[in-house]
């Protein structure tokens, strides 16, 4: 009977997967923060192209077949 006491408490004394959920959840966190922060960048890469473009564009620059194509 103590032998079945003492496995029990070892099992509720582990912290092992409680350690594995909690790196799970801040590796999900870094994941997404990520994720967002790629997408934020490539949106404003995206805007600084257009308004080359644009500029480009507004100046004579009838050349630029590469901003046409992105425009259509």
């Amino acid at each position: 009977m103590t032998k079945l006491i003492s496995i029990a408490r070892a099992f509720r004394d582990e912290e092992s997967g409680a350690a594995m959920v909690e790196y799970s959840i801040l590796i999900g966190i870094i994941a997404a923060a990520s994720i967002l922060i790629i997408i934020g960048i490539g949106v404003w890469v995206t805007g600084q192209f257009t308004g080359l473009c644009t500029a480009l564009n507004g100046h004579g620059a009838t050349g630029n077949t590469a901003c046409a194509a992105a425009a259509a």
